[in-house]
């Protein structure tokens, strides 16, 4: 009766697969099983042991998926090489590696583990990061089949999020063996959780994993310009996990060679909210994906460019432009002069930090326009004392003495890079104990000129 079920079962599973090897746009995926092969697998589960059942299974569904090239399959497994006494923390091994025609090998060594020791999911799933070539349009997957958890000091729901973020791994699928309840929330959160309370679940749930992983759910996200069309580009964006905030993939926005979006594989069964690191960010919340399907996700990115020079030979040395949304307080940026910056099509406030500084209004970006901010070509005025001075600089405005800056009054000499104009230094000697000794001094610069001015 069980080889009938058995026969039953690998039928269902090829029939699942050919229906998802039709409908997919076949990217290369690579699944690894990661097999608990700790002591407690020989524990009994219905008619036969867990490992047993395990092994049987697997082995089975190893032989259906080595029909299809596009699929690429490996073999860990951890606790089957040292005894439990010895609680070898790290007794995890790549048993198979990714290939093409490995079935016959997958199978060889399902045969041979033998459980003995502990469970340290958390460095098996640290080491399986290195198990998988590098390469593109490729999907990674990791199956984790164990009946117990972590019986180590790590945290295997931290170790499985940083490779999720690292992009080497898609949420890995879990199935646990006649897990506690009491226990279940410690594996939850490592990914897709399963609990198979016996042999006959265990089996619908491998289906089910096996085709939700091979489902080819593929997603863009399209960077709109002010035309609709998907022409905005090269910019970082990241996905997070609305209810706990973590980041689960971070990717530079890239045009493939035809000139679309690239494509992203993304977990289908989160929720997404996503930031485009724009200037300023855009956000879009409460994301979902169709499963088996092509998701676009559209969002509003126009952007142009903004260039801030100095005319003529400049003596900055480090200029710089404090860059707000028009009418609003938050900085967005602050950009270097001489470097040109993307920003949303819209208009901004700048406060340009010369001497003194200089403020515009309502500057505005438009779509894949360059918008050119050109300040005059400083001069320098160098100060000379005898007596450490305290003063200050002026400038008039409808007259009206607005402050620029301040003398360094620790200082006989100093040199200061102002912009063109005419200006007011008010100033005495710092040790003087009189109003009386108040010395008020205008002085002109000129682009690009020098000037100096003896302080008595």
């Amino acid at each position: 009766m069980k080889a009938i079920n058995l026969k039953l079962l690998v039928s269902f599973s090829l029939l699942i697969l050919i229906t998802v090897h039709l409908n997919a746009q076949t990217p290369k995926t690579r699944i690894l099983f990661l097999l608990d092969g700790s002591g407690s697998m020989w524990g009994a589960w219905e008619n036969d042991q867990k490992i047993n059942v395990a092994k049987r299974l697997l082995a089975n569904l190893v032989d259906s998926l080595a029909e299809f090239p596009e699929v690429e399959m490996a073999l860990r497994a951890y606790g089957h090489r040292s005894p439990k006494v010895r609680q070898d923390c790290k007794d995890t091994k790549l048993e198979v590696a990714f290939g093409s025609n490995n079935r016959e090998q997958i199978i060889e060594k399902l045969r041979e583990i033998r459980p003995k020791g502990t469970t340290p999911i958390s460095y098996s799933l640290s080491a399986a990061a290195n198990d998988f070539p590098p390469g593109g349009n490729i999907r990674n997957i990791i199956i984790l089949i164990t009946d117990g958890i972590e019986e180590c000091s790590g945290d295997p729901c931290a170790v499985s999020l940083a490779l999720q973020r690292r992009g080497i791994v898609l949420k890995p699928f879990i199935i646990g063996l006649g897990i506690s309840d009491d226990l279940l929330s410690q594996l939850d959160c490592v990914g897709n959780f399963f609990n198979a309370t016996d042999e006959k679940s265990f089996s619908k749930i491998l289906n089910v994993v096996i085709s939700n992983a091979l489902n080819n759910t593929t997603t863009q996200v399209n960077l709109l310009d002010i035309y609709r069309k998907a022409s905005e580009t090269d910019v970082n964006m990241t996905f997070y996990e609305p209810k706990t905030g973590y980041v689960r993939y971070n990717f530079y926005h890239t045009l493939n060679d035809a000139g679309y979006p690239d494509t992203l594989f993304l977990d289908p069964f989160t929720i997404y909210d996503l930031t485009v690191h724009t200037l300023p960010p855009v956000h879009k919340t409460n994301i979902e994906l169709i499963h088996g399907k092509h998701n676009i996700i559209p969002v509003e990115t126009p952007q142009g460019v903004l260039e801030l020079k100095v005319k003529g030979i400049t003596s900055y040395k480090d200029l710089k432009a404090i860059i707000y949304q028009a009418g609003k307080q938050d900085i967005v940026f602050v950009q270097d002069f001489n470097i040109l910056q993307k920003y949303l099509v819209g208009e901004y406030d700048l406060e340009i930090l010369t001497l003194p500084r200089i403020s515009l209004e309502k500057v505005e970006i438009k779509q894949s326009h360059t918008t050119t901010i050109e300040v005059a070509q400083p001069g320098k005025a160098v100060f000379y004392a005898k007596q450490y001075m305290i003063g200050s600089i002026y400038q008039e405005v409808n007259g009206k003495l607005i402050w620029v800056t301040n003398l360094n009054e620790s200082l006989l000499t100093q040199v200061l890079v102002i912009q063109p104009g005419l200006y007011t230094l008010s100033y005495r000697r710092k040790n003087a104990r009189s109003t009386y000794y108040t010395n008020d001094k205008q002085f002109t610069i000129s682009s690009g000129g020098s000037l100096s001015i003896n302080l008595k």
